[in-house]
């Protein structure tokens, strides 16, 4: 978003492969506390272009009225700065979501490529920019918006990005929607009102993505960082201690990441308590169609059978010794006695 309206938007570097933006490129690390005093010296000569995200993960182009360029420095960008610049003399500690729990005086980052949901947003500004549409209210529904980008660049940097969630609090529109001028309520002039965050949440520079706000994270982008780095260390462990053939194309890491329901189920699950062969005469006791190849590997050919798989793991088939009946066990607790602790 640029206050000219007659301004020609910055384009970033052309990416590398049609599916990568920019941004995943950069295999350097950043110091963040260095970035942020560098920045603090062109900061009044920022240029920020601001996109909305949709709830279906498509970028908008918007305008902006020149008086609002007043405000979205304040807004954007110095909650940011204050925090990082602030923290550096404080002791504050950037670490990988990998490396250790969120705790007070921390700024915890993982890479954007970590964040798939995130890749497919920012793709619309690596590759698909020229499709993007404009923003308006009569073709688009503000209702329908979840976040905006904002795109800060500067002869001097590298483009960077702020990320804000929004919630159906922050928008006005429609019959009810009341302003007061002077001293007096009218209606709402028109169109829709969007108010804001003024919280630091998301920002992006090089392939980093620094977190302000863990849950704002996951509600745009599904992706709850502590899980899912569980989640990959559970695949790991399953790839060592378990022979695995999959269809062509498919991977173990990639099917985990897309299915949310698998992702928790790994948080507990211990891939070392089960041996293959134990396993796969479970499977064959249960009467499950679990398939191994020549080479005596675990056929997965699609979600069902990995699905299967993990629950065959997580010992989640039983037989009842008074029914015979043979179950799915959605959810248990281990028994403990007395003499247990």
């Amino acid at each position: 978003m640029e206050p000219d309206p007659e301004a020609k938007p910055q384009r970033m570097p052309a990416a590398p492969a049609a599916d990568a933006p920019a941004i995943l490129t950069n295999a350097q690390e950043t110091d963040i506390f260095a970035w942020a005093n560098n920045l603090f010296l062109h900061k009044e000569k920022l240029q920020l272009e601001i996109f909305l995200l949709s709830k279906t993960n498509i970028l908008y182009r918007t305008k902006y009225a020149e008086a609002l360029g007043r405000q979205t420095h304040p807004l954007l960008l110095d909650g940011i700065l204050e925090y990082i610049i602030n923290g550096a003399g404080a002791g504050l500690v950037v670490r990988s979501f990998e490396a250790a729990e969120s705790e007070e005086n921390v700024l915890q980052k993982t890479k954007v490529a970590n964040v798939d949901k995130l890749v497919e947003a920012m793709s619309w500004l690596g590759t698909q920019e020229r499709e993007m549409e404009q923003f308006s209210e009569e073709d688009h529904d503000l209702k329908r918006i979840k976040g905006i980008i904002v795109r800060v660049t500067h002869p001097e940097i590298t483009p960077f990005y702020v990320i804000k969630a929004l919630s159906a609090a922050n928008i006005l529109k429609g019959v009810g929607a009341w302003m007061i001028s002077g001293n007096k309520f009218d209606a709402l002039d028109g169109g829709a009102a969007l108010r804001i965050p003024n919280d630091s949440q998301l920002l992006i520079v090089d392939d980093e993505l620094y977190v302000f706000n863990q849950s704002k994270l996951e509600r745009l982008f599904g992706y709850n960082a502590k899980k899912n780095a569980i989640a990959d260390q559970k695949v790991r462990q399953i790839e060592a201690n378990f022979k695995l053939s999959f269809a062509d194309d498919l991977t173990l890491q990639a099917m985990v990441k897309e299915s949310k329901p698998l992702i928790n189920k790994l948080q507990k699950l211990d891939p070392t308590a089960v041996k293959q062969k134990d396993l796969l005469d479970h499977a064959d006791e249960m009467g499950l169609e679990l398939m191994t190849d020549d080479d005596g590997a675990i056929i997965i050919m699609d979600s069902k059978d990995l699905n299967m798989f993990v629950n065959l793991l997580n010992d989640d088939y039983v037989e009842s010794p008074l029914t015979g009946n043979r179950y799915e066990i959605k959810s248990k607790k281990l028994l403990k006695f007395d003499n247990e602790e």
